[in-house]
């Protein structure tokens, strides 16, 4: 695809992305909805839109060659992902729901479900491939150094001299050749068998008209079955019940793309260096052409400001400090009276300011006894207006997607780029924005400069007066530094919680070393290799999303959690941190001990951020009970310290915790739901969810699916199995010897099922302690109340009626008696 391709898909993006602005404006003015449906919909709609706009975005800027439009397209990207995090949890406390149903809204937009499948940024990864690529190693060398990692033995191979090989040759060539002689001895002595029979049984010679005519039928039956066959493929491929067979096989264009995409990709880089050097090279061009003509106009312009003042006032004025903008309030469009007034007025309110801070603090004690009574009215309110009707939550990411927006409108909509055919970097755009770079440097240079000038000549005209207003500053100084002083906050760091002893012991240490104790404590483990197409993270979209800290994954054995965690560190680049009760058993002793590792982990995934922290069997640090049999592994160690953790993570730290369990009703529902405040529960695979998994699975491990080996046969009986089972039943079946064995033997159904069988599926009753156990949840107790609360508002409805014919007829008694 060229140049011209990918700046449509960006115009197109950016045209949806305008429209998607200007309806989000006009619903802020909307009245509050009172319908949930449509609440829902509208929701549903903008996360549907944005998500396709974020998909031609992203593929638009791993393929956009030119570096200064890479700039803004990153900017809109991360304000769509950031956007459609909001939306997500917007709809999740609307319906109280992790999982929601886009089929009606799909069939309105004449969409597949394939639209609204999120894929993973390409650049998180190639952005940092050389950072990965040298963990990987530090990583590996760790764990070999440590003796973690079993290394496989090289195999010695003995050199043989040239007499010897001549020699091994030699018997393997005469061995083969006795096997050939011996087959054709063999078929020999058979048709001399065979000869001797015939002529002692007397049986005439072979009609050669009867062989004719049976080689004649075998052949025309092959021809017709093969054209059966053909007819049969025909057929199928016909009503779309098998794909044809180009698809089946990789096409020339499809490979020449990913050619062109990878060419692509190295054009990118070579652009993005030359556009780094030019920043340098441009700037330091301006400065040194255009800088002294910019220091000379400054120091005209705050001359003449000085004479101005000095001729309206009377006196030279004060020249503004470094933290008022320095010449910048100068040259803010104002005359000399209006900065003389200005400056004055400055001056009284500085003096003002000392009476009402001795005020203030009489008021604030009668203001409490209001706010409190205040407090519970605006409950009330607050309350009432959520039974109002619902309205769009104020977003952090609309700003950011506006002013990107603005950006493209005013720079590159209407562009002519007729003289860029190779898309390289725009040096007068560059010269624009390092032009107020110089002017700003030499500003402050030139500051300093006619401060001094201007002491000079107060100096000069002015000296008694001078001598007051010099008192007047150091005064004023004085109590900057008081102020100063009084910003200063306590460090609330965790090391303050850590004996003197483990203090002295992390004190000096690098995060290299700390980062080798963790790898060989087997604290810092290497994740694999695993895939993840739903997962958004990054740093901008990070500090302003919804914040999740702690995520939970729930659900029986083999449905994939595990997978999850390692899915999420290799499409992100996380380092994988193994906080599991049975992993830290016996490391780290005591109260303090255990103060440490948490502060060497946590501190070690700040530094190399983004950072995975599992906690497997997440359930056993919050045991109800604990069995006598864990009893000396102290399963519950960091129940006490998790929740202080979690509180000291930040928006801008790029760490999760992420527990997994398949006994989540063992533990204690409300110090476990307080930590992991975000729940998932995995179901077992559907029928639908099933047959593509066979199938994946199969061609994963090498296998062939044919005509012989039927998918829906295996997705039907491996209803109530999970992936796990399914994944150790392909792997047990297709050892090297049956893959051998696959051209002249292909798979069946047949195979899979003894192997199967062997494993426990997960019964109703287990998926239904489930489902009892994240009902108890918040978010499950949220749904059942919502439910509760659409039946009783339908029954009170239907009940309005009845009862008022039944008053009715109460009344009409009444009056006869």
């Amino acid at each position: 695809m060229s140049h011209t391709t990918y700046n449509k898909m960006w115009a197109e993006a950016q045209e949806a992305l305008n429209g998607l602005l200007q309806r989000e404006i006009e619903d802020k003015s909307l009245k509050p909805q009172k319908d949930h449906i449509t609440v829902f919909q509208t929701l549903a709609t903008f996360y549907i839109k944005y998500v396709q706009i974020f998909c031609n975005l992203e593929t638009v800027y791993d393929q956009i060659v030119h570096p200064q439009k890479r700039l803004v397209i990153r900017q809109v990207l991360e304000g769509v992902m950031g956007r459609i995090l909001e939306l997500k949890n917007e709809m999740v406390e609307l319906e109280n729901s992790e999982f929601h149903y886009f089929d009606d809204i799909l069939q309105d937009l004449k969409l597949s479900p394939e639209h609204i499948e999120i894929p993973i940024p390409r650049y998180f990864i190639k952005e940092k491939v050389k950072v990965l690529r040298e963990r990987e190693k530090i990583l590996a060398q760790i764990l070999i150094n440590s003796g973690l990692q079993d290394i496989k033995p090289k195999k010695y191979v003995k050199p043989l001299p040239l007499e010897e090989v001549i020699r091994v040759i030699q018997i393997s060539e005469r061995a083969r050749q006795g096997r050939l002689r011996a087959t054709f001895m063999k078929q020999i002595y058979l048709e001399e068998k065979r000869e001797r029979q015939a002529r002692l049984q007397g049986v005439k010679g072979p009609n050669l008209d009867a062989a004719a005519l049976r080689i004649q039928k075998v052949w025309r039956g092959f021809t017709q079955w093969k054209k059966t066959v053909k007819m049969r493929e025909e057929e199928m491929i016909f009503l779309g019940m098998n794909p044809p067979p180009q698809f089946q096989r990789i096409s020339a264009s499809v490979a020449r793309v990913h050619n062109v995409e990878t060419k692509r990709r190295e054009v990118q880089g070579r652009h993005e260096t030359e556009y780094k050097k030019a920043l340098v090279s441009i700037k330091t061009h301006l400065r040194e052409i255009e800088g002294p003509d910019i220091k000379e106009s400054l120091q005209d312009q705050i001359r003449q400001w000085f004479i101005e003042c000095r001729h309206i006032t009377g006196k030279f004025p004060d020249y503004p400090n470094e933290e008022e903008g320095g010449s910048t309030a100068i040259f803010s469009q104002k005359t000399p009276d209006q900065v003389a007034a200005e400056l004055a007025a400055k001056e009284e309110a500085a003096a003002v300011k000392k009476k009402p801070k001795e005020k203030g603090k009489k008021e604030k004690k009668k203001k409490k006894g209001k706010e409190k009574g205040k407090g519970k009215e605006q409950k009330g309110k607050t309350a009432t207006e959520e039974e109002e009707g619902w309205k769009m939550a104020p977003s952090n990411f609309l700003p950011i997607m506006e002013e990107g927006n603005n950006q493209y409108k005013d720079i590159w909509q209407n562009r002519d780029e007729r003289w860029n055919f190779l898309q390289e970097y725009d040096p007068e755009l560059i010269k624009e924005e390092k032009r107020k770079e110089v002017e700003e440097e030499i500003r402050v240079q030139v500051d300093e400069l006619m401060r001094q000038e201007l002491k000079n000549l107060k100096l000069a005209v002015d000296r008694e007066k001078d001598k007051k207003r010099k008192k007047g500053k150091k005064g004023g100084k004085k109590k900057k530094k008081k102020g100063k002083k009084k910003k200063k906050e306590k460090d609330l760091t965790p090391d303050r919680s850590l004996e003197f002893s483990e203090i002295m012991y992390l004190v000096g240490r690098t995060i290299d070393s700390l980062y080798k104790e963790l790898v060989e404590e087997g604290l810092l483990i290497k994740p694999k290799t695993a895939k993840l197409s739903d997962y958004v993270g990054s740093q901008a979209v990070h500090e302003k999303a919804p914040l999740v800290k702690a995520l939970l994954l729930a659900g029986p054995t083999g449905v994939g959690k595990k997978m999850l965690v390692h899915a999420l560190c290799t499409e992100t680049g996380a380092n994988l941190f193994n906080l599991s009760a049975s992993n830290i058993a016996g490391k780290y002793p005591g109260k303090s001990g255990l103060q440490m590792m948490l502060h060497m982990v946590f501190k070690v995934a700040k530094q190399l951020q983004p950072s995975v922290i599992w906690i497997g069997d997440a359930e056993k640090t919050f045991y109800k009970k604990v069995p006598k049999s864990e009893k000396e592994m102290e399963p519950k160690r960091l129940k006490k310290n998790l929740p202080k953790i979690l509180k000291s993570l930040k928006a801008e730290d790029r760490v999760l915790v992420v527990g997994t369990t398949q006994r989540p009703f063992d533990a204690d529902l409300q110090p476990f739901c307080k930590v992991y405040k975000k729940i998932l529960l995995i179901p077992r695979p559907d029928y639908a969810s099933r047959f593509v998994l066979w199938k994946h699975i199969i061609l994963q491990n090498g296998g062939a699916v044919t005509k012989s080996l039927s998918i829906s046969c295996l997705a039907k009986v491996s209803d109530g199995f999970t992936q796990g089972h399914i994944v150790y039943a392909v792997q047990t079946v297709l050892s090297e010897r049956r893959l051998r064995q696959m051209t002249n033997k292909p798979l069946t159904a047949a195979e899979f099922l003894s192997s199967l069988a062997r494993q426990d599926p997960v019964y109703k009753e287990e998926e239904e302690t489930y489902k009892v156990w994240y009902a108890k949840t918040p978010l499950g107790k949220a749904r059942a109340r919502a439910l509760l609360e659409g039946e009783e508002v339908g029954k009170g409805k239907g009940k309005g009626k009845d009862k008022g014919g039944k008053k009715g007829g109460k009344k009409g008694k009444k009056k006869k008696k």
